[in-house]
């Protein structure tokens, strides 16, 4: 069964993570798939920009714990959404957490409902939220990022959008979109390399150490702690 839900509208190509029984976790599977439909999208020159949203109630819950993807294969989605030569919007109606908020930092543009809230889960696990860090500490408010990423805690919408992680809510996208369609293809691909710019450089600097950081806290005992406890619904032996 597809994983991701594709559908064209306007020269607008809608990618839909599609595996709500799993809270679109960001399987293998489903990290190769959404890589190869972003391919087909920025080589398509029917498509003028990509939305990037979700079946169910989450956009995503991060990474797959049974079966998630290497590190350099989720370093190279990314950076292939921030190198797409098309814009990429994402969507955000519900839940988002962890690598979830990896791709909304991917993305150029980033809206969601009033309803939606947001985490950076991954020290509640005995992890970091390392990877990602290369597309949200370029983009976020780094007090903000400070609070977030050592708490763990739930933020809504309007936090989201102070930090600099969503750009408008929903009842905007529809004029995004209409400036998107207004714009030409040679025009959005260059702007688009003038606003990625320090989110690349990001890429070129730190890929390699924060794949090595990922891959080391993993492979820790915490991590397994932390990530035992979360599949056994039970608090970690570290919670005070």
């Amino acid at each position: 069964m597809s994983l991701i839900d594709v559908a064209t509208d306007r020269g607008i190509t809608t990618l839909a993570l599609d595996s709500p029984a799993t809270r679109n976790a960001l399987s293998a599977p489903l990290v190769a798939e959404l890589a190869d439909a972003l391919s087909g999208c920025g080589k398509d020159p029917a498509v003028r920009a990509v939305v990037l949203t979700h079946t169910g109630s989450t956009f995503s819950a991060g990474a797959d714990l049974k079966a998630p993807p290497g590190p350099y294969v989720f370093v190279d989605l990314l950076r292939q959404i921030v190198e797409l030569p098309k814009p990429v919007v994402g969507v955000v109606d519900g839940h988002a957490r962890a690598g979830g908020l990896g791709l909304l930092g991917a993305c150029d543009i980033v809206v969601a409902s009033e309803t939606s809230d947001f985490a950076l889960t991954e020290v509640r696990i005995g992890v970091a939220p390392a990877v990602i860090s290369l597309t949200l500490l370029p983009r976020l408010d780094p007090r903000a990022a400070a609070r977030y990423y050592l708490t763990g805690e739930r933020f809504g919408t309007d936090r989201a959008r102070d930090m600099g992680l969503v750009t408008a809510g929903t009842d905007e996208l529809d004029g995004i979109l209409d400036g998107l369609r207004g714009a030409s293809p040679q025009g959005l691909k260059a702007s688009k390399r003038l606003v990625t710019a320090r989110v690349l450089e990001a890429f070129e600097r730190d890929a390699e150490e924060l794949v090595q950081l990922s891959a080391s806290l993993f492979a820790s005992a915490e991590a397994r702690e932390g990530m035992t406890a979360f599949l056994e619904r039970r608090d970690p032996a570290w919670r005070l």
